[in-house]
């Protein structure tokens, strides 16, 4: 069965004093477009959220965010650059060196320089984290797929229930179009042999040429072709496989035929229906944009 491009998750799991949580939305779109929001420290397992939410997602605009929180209320932590700090010290050890300064060069130092230890609201790099952020989205990416099935389901009983709804209309004017063709026959040869005054030098040659006239207003073709198109949209309803721009595609073909329909046939009845199957192809084109 289709699935929705719309639906929700959220996980939240305990680390240090504080929480992790973990939320995932998704809305239309034509492709799959993915937005993760970490905090700095986590930004080495990006691509492999990345590849998880396409392991769930095939289209539909997906955004994926993490957010930490201590026990009260912020995650805040100590943060050394190491690498700076060396540098700090190989600069003064030269600089010791060349003034020939006496002294020495200890922590006490090199501590009170700038950005050596900075107080963050980034949590410090931590594996553990990681790997909960990592299980903790998994999950919420099977909530939210969880969710774009249900959406799915109640999108195909609707897009079910309007194609039958056109399967009648069709119906109708299948039953209608004989007699159409009837009346047109008819109408056309009353207007010749009244141009003609009775006087018609070649009957056959004139009922020939009527039946040509007749067969230009003939739907058949289009009605067969539409039933050819519904057929397919309903077996593709059914399939396992995402299915949005293919159900998509159909429908703009419904909607040609339906339109060749309307204009051939030339009859209030028939263009009432075709009215009816118009109105009823555009709630399913907006339905079906959601469908992934």
């Amino acid at each position: 069965m289709i699935t929705s491009m719309t639906g929700f998750g959220r996980r939240q799991g305990a680390w240090s004093d504080g929480t992790v949580t973990v939320e995932v939305r998704s809305v239309n779109h034509r492709f799959l477009e993915t937005s993760i929001r970490l905090p700095k420290s986590l930004n080495p397992i990006e691509d492999r959220l990345k590849k998880t939410v396409q392991e769930y997602c095939a289209r539909g605009r997906v955004e994926l965010s993490v957010l930490l929180q201590g026990g009260k209320g912020g995650v805040r932590s100590l943060q050394l650059d190491a690498g700076l700090a060396k540098q700090y010290h190989e600069k003064l050890r030269a600089l010791k060196r060349t003034l020939k300064l006496g002294g020495s060069i200890d922590i006490g130092l090199i501590a009170g320089f700038r950005d050596i230890l900075v107080l963050s609201d980034q949590p410090p790099d931590d594996p553990k984290l990681a790997k909960l952020v990592v299980k903790l989205g998994q999950q919420a990416l099977q909530d939210l797929a969880k969710m774009r099935k249900k959406e799915g389901d109640l999108l195909s009983h609707d897009l079910l229930n309007r194609l039958k709804r056109i399967g009648e209309l069709k119906t109708q004017v299948e039953e209608r179009a004989p007699a159409v063709a009837e009346e047109s026959f008819a109408r056309m040869k009353e207007r010749v042999q009244k141009l003609l005054d009775g006087d018609v030098p070649d009957i056959q040659r004139l009922y020939q040429e009527l039946a040509i006239y007749a067969d230009r207003g003939d739907i058949t073709e289009e009605l067969v072709r539409l039933d050819a198109h519904m057929l397919q949209f309903h077996q593709t309803i059914e399939s396992t496989e995402p299915v949005g721009k293919t159900l998509d595609f159909l429908l703009q073909e419904m909607g040609r035929e339906v339109n060749t329909i309307g204009s051939k046939a030339g009859d209030t009845v028939i263009a009432a229906a075709v009215v009816q199957m118009k109105a009823e192809l555009e709630r399913l084109r907006e339905q079906v944009q959601n469908v992934e």
